[in-house]
């Protein structure tokens, strides 16, 4: 079986936190990117780093590699199987996923070192210019 196309997105991205109550901006909904989470006791952003974000703590540059979808519900090891080969080459990652892929976030100064372990490990890749 072949494995996933992964697209690299030029896109700097920082990854924010928020109080729990904390609003989030109305301009962020018209950005082409961005991921926001919640739970009861956090609330999480994640959009261009340009973006200024009145935060608790932000951890900037990072990189989103999207898993070209959309993929399946029935689909199994998609993540692990990337995470595991990001961990073997010791890349940190932070993962999302959304209705129709996945995206591993990766530090802008290890995607190279990324590129490099999914490509030797059969993955296709896609870079953004």
């Amino acid at each position: 079986m072949s494995k996933q196309t992964l697209q690299l997105h030029s896109t700097l991205l920082s990854i924010h936190s928020l109080e729990v109550d904390a609003d989030i901006p109305v301009a962020l909904l018209k950005l082409p990117l961005f991921f926001i989470s919640k739970t009861h006791d956090e609330l999480s952003i994640v959009c261009p780093s340009h973006f200024p974000i009145d935060c608790l703590d932000t951890e900037p540059d990072w990189q989103a590699l999207e898993v070209v979808g959309p993929l399946g519900f029935s689909l199994t090891g998609i993540m692990a199987n990337i995470s595991g080969v990001l961990a073997k080459a010791s890349i940190s990652i932070f993962s999302i996923s959304t209705y129709d892929t996945d995206y591993i976030l990766v530090k802008k100064h290890t995607a190279q070192q990324a590129i490099t372990a999914l490509t030797n490990d059969g993955y296709n890749l896609v870079v953004d210019q």
